[in-house]
């Protein structure tokens, strides 16, 4: 009879044991799987930082560019002033 308890006894602490076991391997599992998705939250956000910064730098040359283009072509805008009043139709 102590024999069958014992027995018994073991079978349950071995059940729990295995129930422990099987919830530390899902949480390392789940932990992982955390772990992969923030890596690859914080690749994408780098890479999203990467693009607002080289878009930065193009938009700074596309004003730089277009400051250049209108100092060139409002060169001749001083003297359109004079060619209206000389105009004779």
């Amino acid at each position: 009879m102590l024999k069958a308890i014992n027995t018994k006894i073991l079978l349950a602490i071995l059940a729990v044991l295995t129930a422990i076991g099987g919830a530390l391997t899902y949480q390392r599992h789940d932990a992982a799987k955390a772990a992969a998705a923030a890596a690859k939250a914080a690749t994408i956000l780098q890479q999203r930082q990467n693009e607002v910064e080289e878009r930065k730098a193009e938009d700074e040359a596309f004003r730089r560019r277009v400051e250049a283009d209108k100092k060139k072509h409002n060169s001749s805008a001083a003297h359109e002033g004079k060619t209206w009043q000389k105009y004779i139709p």
